[in-house]
This record gives C-alpha cells, structure tokens and sequence, in this order.
C-alpha cells in the first residue's frame, strides 16, 4: 500500500491525516525496521505491506468503533503496538494502555512513544492472566482491543475482565470467525458479554478476509476470571 493510497482509503472512511501524523507512521515504520533486527517485532518489513498489513489493519477498527471521544483503551499482547498505536496516532485524545508479557517488546514501545511524541500512553510487563485479575486494571477500561492473539474462547477470558461495565471488547481475527464464535459463546456470556457485531470485509490489495467483533460488557466478569497464567489456554471455556 503507497502512502498515497493509505491516505485515500483512510479519507474515504472519514479519518484524515495531518502531516504531523503521517510523519508519525513514518517514524513508527523507521523505528519498527530498526529495532527489528535486534529483537523478533515482526516477519514483514517491506513499507508496502507495513503500511496496509500493519498501519491500515490496525486502524479498520476504528471503521466500525467511534474513537473520537476521549475514552481509555487497553490493547492485550499488542507486540510491536498492534492495533492501538496507529489507532492513537490517528486520534490523540485517547488514553492508551498497552500490556505485554515480553519485556523488549515493552522497552521497544516505551521508546517509540517517545519519539513519535505520544502522550497518555502507559505500557505494562504482564501476562494478561495476571493483570486482568490486578485492582488498578480490572474494569477500568472503555475499551479492550486483542488483534489476533488467541481463539476468541481463549481471547475472551484475557480481555473481558478488563472491560469496564458498558465498555466493549474489541476483537480482530485474520479470516472468518465464525466457527471460533460458536465455541465462545458460553464463554462471552459467562465473562459478563454479549456479540453486538460481526463485521467481516476484505483487506484492500491483498484482498484478504478480516473479522472485526464487537463485544458490549453488560454485566462484571465473575472474580474467578482470568484464571492462572496458562490456564486459559490449556483448557478453554466451553
């Protein structure tokens, strides 16, 4: 994706870029390539494919999920800062926090937001099990957003108990996900959710499918959930 086309296809969904924040991307793609030979942020390095794979899937959210208000997001296993940093450039009034299990991803983000002059962003060292169960953050959130982490059974335990009641969870998954639905269904309404959308569309150039779910949080996730670090994984909600 050219530049000029990742400002055409944002445009055409009303979001427009200042040349401050296209100098952002910018600088987020530089630093993203540099760091990257030093630690695994990503396989795709290519500007073309950063910028529609990584930038423009990031922000397809925000096609489908109001960010303009001032509310505050938790983005859960964001690695290189997937979704939430292009959806923080794109709308600045957000308050970002970002929880990671990897330490030098988390050193890498601390110093991008600081050079591309991010404000309101925190980044924590955590494993998701482990801080969705943390006072300052369980509940806390508008907004909780997962690109692709975990099936959505799985990904649900991690993210709901961050949701605050009235919030949403965000979740976007590469193909299809509605087999991945099904088996979470008992799981979203345990952990106090409900499916409020399934938005499906294909990934301009590449034409490739993306799902974009949306969870409203009507009622607290039960203090049981999240369980231990790795149990989520290893035996599901079903």
């Amino acid at each position: 994706m050219e530049l000029s086309n990742f400002q055409e296809k944002l445009e055409e969904k009303g979001i427009s870029l200042s040349p401050a924040q296209l100098s952002q991307f910018d600088k987020y793609y530089e630093l993203l390539v540099e760091w990257n030979e030093k630690m695994n942020l990503t396989s795709i390095t290519e500007k073309r494919e950063v910028y529609l794979k990584h930038f423009y899937d990031s922000i397809t959210a925000a096609f489908y999920f109001d960010f303009t208000k001032p509310i505050s997001l938790c983005d859960v296993g964001a690695g290189a800062g997937f979704p939430s940093l292009p959806i923080k450039i794109c709308f600045p009034e957000l308050s970002v926090t970002i929880v990671d299990s990897l330490n030098k991803r988390i050193t890498f983000l601390e110093h991008l937001a600081k050079e591309l002059g991010l404000s309101n962003v925190t980044f924590c060292h955590d494993r998701a099990e482990t801080f969705g169960q943390n006072k300052a953050f369980r509940e806390k959130f508008d907004v909780v957003t997962a690109r692709a982490v975990a099936r959505m059974s799985v990904l649900s335990e991690l993210c709901m108990p961050l949701v605050k009641t009235g919030g949403s969870f965000i979740a976007m998954k590469a193909a299809s996900a509605k087999d991945e639905m099904n088996a979470a269904e008992k799981a979203i309404k345990l952990l106090g959710g409900k499916v409020e959308n399934t938005h499906t569309f294909e990934l301009p150039i590449e034409n490739s499918d993306r799902s974009i779910i949306i969870i409203n949080k009507l009622k607290p996730t039960p203090a049981k959930y999240p369980r231990k670090p790795g149990t989520p994984n290893k035996t599901p909600i079903e």
